[in-house]
């Protein structure tokens, strides 16, 4: 069986001040707050407390009477979510618990309203960062390879270590949110999937994500598993590494994408001319390639090929020989012009006020 996610936010878990015990109903899993509590904490859902917009809801910044600072999603009124089952999937996310995922603090249920409660990280998201011509310097190698192996430890834990087989769908940069030491923390399970029992794969006709970060089968066809969050988790792999986005537009090459610049550069033995130059050459060089070699293995054509997020911490934390990746699927320069393939009005659900791509598979 299978059961969409349709709660907008982030994961966390519970960690109130006794105050806010007070003013809220608590679950032996999951708080609820009252709604006063709420709009104290973020002084009425003020323009000026808004972290991102989407087509779900917003997301407010806010802080409870105990000094704790918080994040707060106030879901649209169309998002088409019912009272009892915004509840029981939001029992649900509060169940399911790692170090690796945006914390769940509870949720506020009105007849107006359906709200999620979550922890505020401070240093925002990932993509704030690499992709920032000032910010990029303050990640060295060994910080950016932490990153790398903390995102692949939350995705595994949703694929084969948490209570139910999660596929996220939505992995990007700017789903993965940083705490104050720069700690990576998966956000935003709007688009989730659960599988149940021995399900591996499902289907959809109507395909929802980011383009450039969707797998070949699931852009076109709307299959997705496991191996789609591989694909994307090696689409940000190369996009750590390189602190380029996935759509950068190369005019002098034979691809459009960063993938397919980084393929051409593997096969000609030039991967490290790809690398981030805020790294200054201080980074050990076979395992910078070592990690390409993984995100190109990540973002093979073929679902089979790909490799599982279990054997991906085994390559980050081994020296054992990796297998050559076969033809990467990755966008032509005559597919598309040179816009930001990731942005459409179309846009839905976004805590980091990044918009989403709605596509019909063909």
């Amino acid at each position: 069986m299978l059961y969409n996610l349709r709660l907008g936010a982030t994961w966390l878990q519970d960690s109130l001040g006794d105050k806010e015990h007070e003013e809220s109903t608590t679950n032996s899993e999951l708080q609820f707050f009252d709604m006063n509590t709420i709009t104290t904490a973020t002084n009425n859902f003020s323009s000026k407390n808004e972290l991102g917009r989407g087509g779900f809801g917003s997301v407010y910044k806010g802080q409870l009477s105990n000094g704790q600072e918080i994040a707060v999603k106030k879901l649209s009124k169309d998002s088409g979510q019912g009272k009892e089952e915004f509840k029981n999937g939001a029992t649900l996310i509060a169940k399911l618990q790692h170090v690796n995922l945006v914390r769940l603090l509870g949720c506020c249920i009105t007849e107006e309203e359906n709200i999620l409660v979550y922890e505020y990280l401070s240093n925002k998201s990932l993509d704030s960062f690499i992709f920032d011509e000032t910010k990029k310097s303050l990640l060295d190698w060994r910080k950016r390879f932490e990153i790398i192996v903390g995102i692949t430890r939350g995705i595994l834990y949703l694929h084969e270590d948490s209570r139910l087989r999660i596929i996220h769908k939505d992995l990007k940069a700017s789903n993965v949110l940083l705490d104050a030491e720069m700690f990576p923390k998966i956000s935003d399970f709007g688009l989730a999937r659960i599988f149940r029992g021995n399900q591996m794969e499902g289907n959809t006709n109507r395909v929802v994500g980011t383009y450039g970060y969707m797998s070949p089968e699931y852009a076109m066809e709307g299959l997705f598993s496991t191996k789609s969050d591989v694909y994307s988790f090696g689409v940000l792999l190369l996009e750590i590494i390189t602190g380029r986005k996935n759509s950068t537009y190369y005019r002098d090459g034979p691809s459009i994408s960063l993938v397919g610049n980084v393929w051409n550069l593997w096969e000609e033995g030039k991967a490290l001319d790809i690398i981030n130059p805020s790294l200054e050459k201080s980074y050990p060089t076979d395992e910078v390639l070592r990690c390409i070699q993984i995100g190109l293995l990540c973002v093979q054509e073929s679902v089979t090929d790909r490799p599982t997020m279990l054997t991906i911490i085994f390559m980050l934390g081994n020296n054992s020989t990796l297998p050559f990746p076969k033809w990467s699927a990755f966008i032509s320069k005559t597919t598309h012009k040179s816009e930001d393939l990731s942005s459409s009005s179309d846009g839905l659900l976004s805590v980091n006020n990044v918009t989403v791509t709605v596509l019909q598979p063909r």
